[in-house]
């Protein structure tokens, strides 16, 4: 137990004599979840327009108002033919653009049917299909009122017999806010990726300047090396949960509806997995920079893709939503909304706890055994 300690001791003196290491543990985790909380952002809130109206009536000024007084439409530009709005959707300088064929007064007020054209950007598919859904709700509503203005000027009473009027009710996020569904992947994401580079570049360091082969000339076993290398960097993965759990719920305002306690302790089984992967790369790799592009590109990259983090796994071809359940991110993004957003007990999270649980401890397992056969 005394070996074991001292190599911890050597692990922390070593964090205080090395200042960039230290930015790396406990700044830069803070610095990256605050840029990927804002940059994550997916919401559409100003939906730039382009108006080709040919009525040019008061009902149809009337129509457009409705689109700039919603709050998330403004009409960067109006007019006068298709060719105006190819060049503006072309050079980005609008999403979609509204048409507002001749006579279009004249049919509503004759009751007949007065058809509207939207054309969109699809380039960009989800920033299309939100502000579709935007313009949507708009013309649903004017024509609501229209029928409404219709049954005020005739007497005649609308019926409603058949008709379906939903009361919506949004739960975990009323807002709809991207960031408040991104920000708790972007700390499982930093968790990983700080525990995991930290741990493959301490090894490979003691490589490159040759403590390491000092070390097993002395009577420390390996599994005491293994286990005095991994403490500190447990203790350090936890210190980091803590921190960037801090940052969402202080900064972003993103409280914890579930058990804190529970979090902590996905967290902590989560780190031994990322930790186990780190202990791997430092077996494959020679120096630091080799660990480094071996971590980020050889196993984060594939781990972010196949984790649900930005993509959801259902529409993932069946081989990747196959290989998907081999990677422990998965799990522990699951988890993570789940306690935070949804306020998810560890009963029902259980299944994805005993998974990532499994998957930590075979990593962990196969990472130190094979560690092992490279220090004897």
């Amino acid at each position: 137990m005394k070996i074991i300690l001292s190599i911890i001791i050597k692990e922390f003196l070593q964090l205080k004599r090395d200042p960039r290491l230290f930015g790396i543990v406990f700044i830069a985790p803070v610095l990256q979840l605050i840029i990927l909380g804002y940059a994550a952002n997916m919401d559409v809130n100003t939906v730039h327009t382009a108006v080709f109206d040919q009525d040019k009536s008061e009902t149809s000024r009337d129509f457009i108002q409705r689109f700039e007084h919603s709050g998330y439409f403004k009409i960067d530009d109006y007019v006068d033919n298709y060719r105006q709005i190819n060049t503006d959707i072309n050079d980005n300088k609008v999403l979609w653009a509204l048409v507002i064929p001749k006579d279009f007064e004249k049919d509503i007020n004759r009751m007949k049917p007065a058809p509207v054209q939207a054309i969109f950007d699809g380039s960009d598919g989800n920033k299309a299909s939100i502000a579709m859904s935007y313009v949507q709700g708009i013309v649903t509503n004017y024509s609501k009122n229209i029928l409404l203005k219709l049954a005020d000027r005739t007497g005649r009473k609308i019926s409603s017999v058949g008709s379906l009027i939903p009361e919506v009710r949004v739960w975990y996020n009323p807002e709809l806010k991207t960031r408040v569904f991104m920000v708790p992947s972007i700390t499982g994401l930093i968790l990983a990726i700080i525990t995991t580079i930290l741990m493959s570049m301490a090894i490979v360091k003691e490589r490159e300047v040759g403590t390491l082969e000092q070390l097993i000339v002395t009577p420390i076993k390996p599994l005491q090396l293994i286990v005095g290398k991994m403490i500190p960097f447990v203790i350090l993965g936890f210190v980091d949960a803590l921190i960037v759990l801090g940052v969402m719920v202080f900064w972003f305002g993103i409280g914890i509806q579930g058990s804190f306690i529970f979090l902590l302790l996905s967290c902590f089984i989560f780190v031994l997995s990322t930790l186990g992967i780190g202990l791997f790369i430092s077996t494959i790799s020679k120096t630091q920079q080799q660990a480094m592009m071996v971590a980020q590109f050889g196993i984060l990259m594939p781990m972010l893709y196949l984790s649900g983090f930005a993509f959801p796994i259902s529409n993932m071809p069946k081989i990747l939503q196959y290989i998907s359940y081999l990677v422990p991110v998965r799990y522990f993004i699951e988890i993570l909304r789940a306690v935070i957003l949804k306020g998810a007990s560890f009963k029902e999270m259980l299944p994805q706890f005993l998974i990532l649980f499994f998957i930590g401890v075979v990593i962990l397992f196969a990472s130190a055994l094979r560690f092992r056969k490279r220090l004897e």
